[in-house]
């Protein structure tokens, strides 16, 4: 469930059809004047703009400049929705990284750019473990099963808590849908640290977070920790057969939210 990866320039297969039930990941990585030609043909799929600048064309349409982030730490990222049988050319302006998730669906939406200023960022949390939350494909875009989004977490504090799971088709208490994390770590060399596991014991696997660190959660709780003097980046890729989002909180942490509007509160009047 956890890999270290090194990518290497072209594209880098992460997650590849059969480790998981919906979803693949990939990234392209790519310096000035490389090229990346794919169609999505039976599946949709979300491309995010990690860092750098390219070209881009979506069925012919030409996008003389998108992305533009030195790094996934600086700004809010380009990204394209693309349903079924969209053609996308990539020509790369200077080094840059581009994160390709798919599931395969069938869908009549039609491809969206979506732009920085259209990124919902969100302030989630309080005290250490308030983190910055940023919605990209969200219920705002007419996918037919992917949710994609970025979270960083600031030097020392938690995300992902409290510790939640969605892997129960109990609506409105749940939804089941598996999960992606593509992590980057600021400094590089950095690390933070993570645990995936189930209530029942099944699955309990603390775990170390490198740059390029890919985590597979088909199931279980699954906080995430940044390292002091340490910023925790990672690109989250959710599907299932229902697209919506419903996190169950752990019961023996949900008190901590409870408590969020009352330190927001203490923490306004200081």
């Amino acid at each position: 469930m956890i890999k270290h990866v090194t990518l290497q320039y072209g594209y880098n297969s992460l997650v590849e059809k059969g480790e998981m039930q919906y979803i693949e990941l990939g990234v392209f990585k790519g310096k000035a004047g490389d090229t990346f030609a794919w169609n999505t043909e039976g599946c949709e799929a979300v491309l995010v703009f990690l860092s750098g600048r390219c070209r881009l064309r979506v069925n012919g349409e030409e996008y003389p400049v998108v992305g533009g982030r030195r790094s996934v730490f600086e700004g809010n990222a380009w990204s394209l929705y693309a349903p079924n049988g969209t053609q996308v050319d990539i020509e790369v302006l200077d080094e840059a990284e581009v994160a390709v998730s798919q599931t395969r669906v069938t869908t009549d939406a039609a491809p969206k750019l979506i732009p920085p200023d259209e990124v919902n960022v969100r302030d989630v949390g309080v005290w250490n473990w308030r983190r910055d939350v940023k919605d990209i494909v969200d219920k705002r875009t007419p996918a037919a099963r992917l949710l994609v989004g970025e979270t960083i977490n600031p030097p020392g504090n938690w995300s992902s808590w409290p510790p939640h799971k969605h892997d129960v088709h109990d609506p409105p208490r749940e939804c089941k849908m598996e999960e992606v994390y593509l992590f980057k770590v600021q400094p590089s060399s950095s690390f933070g640290l993570g645990r995936l596991y189930t209530a029942d014991g099944t699955i309990d696997e603390p775990f170390v977070i490198r740059d390029n660190t890919v985590l597979r959660i088909p199931k279980g709780y699954h906080p995430i920790a940044a390292a002091p003097g340490t910023r925790v980046y990672y690109l989250w890729v959710l599907a299932g057969e229902h697209r919506d989002l419903i996190p169950n909180d752990a019961p023996e942490f949900r008190w901590q939210k409870d408590t969020e509007a009352v330190i927001r509160e203490m923490q306004r009047q200081r």
